[in-house]
């Protein structure tokens, strides 16, 4: 099927006399399988632009014949696998004919799922985004369409790529699209991933903004702000159905393609939209509100028991409401009963602005991070995002608990984001082998994983605020390790602990704990950002660093009498 609109149309907003058209173009066409999705972006080039004609046409229906030299050309590929990965095939002969009728220039939309979907997605990825080298998958098959893309049209040629987020239209054929029009919806226990929902005014204003300026090369089309699936479903009045993932991958054997999709319903692939703002794209609608027109063009409404008011969600997933109910129960009984942890300079930690915690983790549970951070909620308000290695984000429930206390993906762009909105950002600077340090030598600190935290205070200019914890060793003392590949590509873990009680009985003892905050070292007073580029001051600083945490330690393990009972503070230190 052809369509042809004009900026006369009734059925579509007329074209804005003063409009800014880029260049002098005939007509555009747009080549996608969902007409009304075509229908929706045409109605918006034609408003914004006052170009004369748009027509939209179905990929079969499209030859050589109907394009002419100086076209320009909107490509949204049909979707295979139960809407999962595009049509490559298609895909050539679209591209081929564009290539031939002389196609001035092409917008190819493609999807963000090309990134891939895994526990070490960091989330809120930008352009430059390393992809995947592996002929498998879904992410996969995005980049053979990209990659066919730029065969017919070379870098010097007129080729912008635009990877979406999901976009959500009635005629989508995208699983979560699928999922928010059913009544029930079969996700993955124990994971509740941040999805970024796109919608068709979005998409066709994004489209509008590179025809624009005629654009070159690939930019992220993604609305501000996110939502957790397992809340997208329920304001959508579907009910969730948690089942374990195995189940689902045996469900999933028969139907070719889904099963591929099961990461991208576990772990987040959000991205970033900031290239495209700087061509002028500004999202109307966020997550929720994309979710919730979608509801109204099914002819449905939210669930009586959802209807409330808007909610800004975290990006990373942080849920201060978990944390806060966690903290009356769970963190309760450990910090106050269990562990009987005492705390001490408390007045270090700065009651408003950005700042680097630098602590050590022992016991290869992340409890010592969970405590610090129940303790810095309770003491001074503020919700610190720890840097997290991946591996507590590969399995079921332990990622959901990790993410929502508001533990993220250890990398630069990460903790620059925490920084630059003045948070507190929480690092361990061993790495994950300080978890794995043999209890001989726990309260011994080793070697700081390239400076590397050192480098992120400088270059933003915040204090380091070190921290150190004694008694967190003894909830699991490792009396030895066992290494093998096997268990290393499974778990993530640099070897396979041994303890008194794991994995026999995996339960952490009840130890004495004795958390310290230290004065904070305001190395932003003494040196500028560039000297995150000198490696002598970067050293120099992280030794001086590692000096203070280890004089505190042992000062702390002198004063310790027994590693279960006892206080090692003065009265007013506390």
């Amino acid at each position: 099927m052809t369509i042809t609109i004009t900026e006369t149309s009734r059925d579509f907003v007329k074209a804005s006399s003063d409009a800014r058209a880029p260049s002098q173009v005939s007509k555009i066409t747009i080549v996608a399988r969902d007409q009304e999705l075509g229908q929706c972006i045409a109605a918006h080039l034609i408003q914004i632009s006052g170009r004369t004609e748009c027509i939209v046409s179905a990929a079969e229906d499209l030859t050589a014949l109907t394009l002419k030299s100086g076209d320009f050309v909107v490509y949204l590929p049909s979707l295979r696998k139960h809407g999962t990965v595009p049509d490559v095939a298609e895909a050539a002969r679209v591209l081929c004919m564009c290539r031939e009728g002389g196609v001035h220039y092409l917008v190819l939309v493609s999807s963000a799922a090309i990134y891939g979907a895994s526990f070490r997605n960091p989330g809120l990825v930008s352009e430059s985004y390393s992809l995947s080298n592996s002929d498998r998958g879904i992410a996969s098959q995005w980049k053979s369409l990209e990659q066919t893309a730029k065969k017919y049209f070379p870098p010097d040629t007129g080729l912008v790529i635009l990877r979406c987020a999901t976009v959500l239209s009635r005629g989508s054929a995208n699983p979560v699209a699928f999922w928010l029009s059913k009544r029930v919806a079969v996700a993955a226990s124990g994971h509740d991933p941040c999805i970024q929902l796109l919608s068709t005014t979005d998409l066709a204003q994004a489209i509008g903004c590179v025809l624009r300026e005629e654009a070159r090369g690939v930019f992220n089309v993604a609305p501000d702000g996110v939502i957790p699936l397992r809340e997208a479903l329920q304001r959508s009045g579907v009910k969730r159905i948690p089942v374990p993932r195995t189940f689902l991958r045996i469900a999933h054997a028969g139907r070719n393609g889904t099963s591929s999709y099961g990461d991208y319903a576990r772990y987040p692939w959000t991205i970033s939209n900031q290239n495209l703002k700087k061509l002028g794209f500004e999202p109307k609608q966020s997550s929720e509100e994309a979710a919730a027109g979608f509801r109204r063009s099914l002819g449905r409404n939210s669930a009586p028991e959802v209807l409330r008011t808007s909610v800004e969600f975290d990006d990373f997933g942080m849920d201060k409401e978990y944390i806060t109910a966690y903290g009356r129960t769970l963190f309760h009984f450990l910090s106050d009963w269990y562990w009987r942890i005492e705390v001490a300079g408390m007045e270090h930690v700065p009651p408003q602005g950005k700042g680097v915690l630098a602590g050590i983790h022992r016991g290869f549970m992340p409890w010592d991070g969970v405590m610090a951070l129940h303790l810095l909620v309770r003491h001074t308000g503020r919700y610190p995002r720890f840097l997290i290695h991946p591996g507590l984000v590969k399995f079921p429930f332990l990622a959901n608990f990790m993410t929502k206390l508001g533990g993220i993906i250890a990398c630069q762009r990460n903790a620059a984001h925490v920084l630059e909105r003045n948070e507190l950002l929480g690092v361990f600077p061993e790495g994950i082998q300080g978890a794995f340090v043999r209890y001989s030598n726990a309260y011994q600190i080793h070697d700081f994983h390239r400076d590397a935290f050192v480098k992120i205070a400088l270059r933003h200019q915040a204090p380091i605020i070190p921290f150190v914890t004694v008694g967190s060793a003894e909830i699991f003392p490792i009396l030895g390790k066992l290494k093998s590949h096997l268990w290393t590509k499974y778990s993530e873990w640099p070897a396979f602990p041994i303890t008194p009680t794991f994995p026999l009985i995996p339960l952490p003892l009840p130890s004495k704990w004795h958390t310290r905050f230290l004065p904070a070292m305001h190395i932003e007073n003494d040196y500028p950002p560039s000297a995150a580029s000198n490696p002598s001051v970067v050293r120099a600083i992280s030794r001086e660093v590692k000096d203070r945490m280890q004089k505190a330690i042992d000062e702390m393990l002198e004063r310790r009498r027994s590693i279960f009972f006892g206080s090692i503070f003065p009265a007013d230190a506390t």
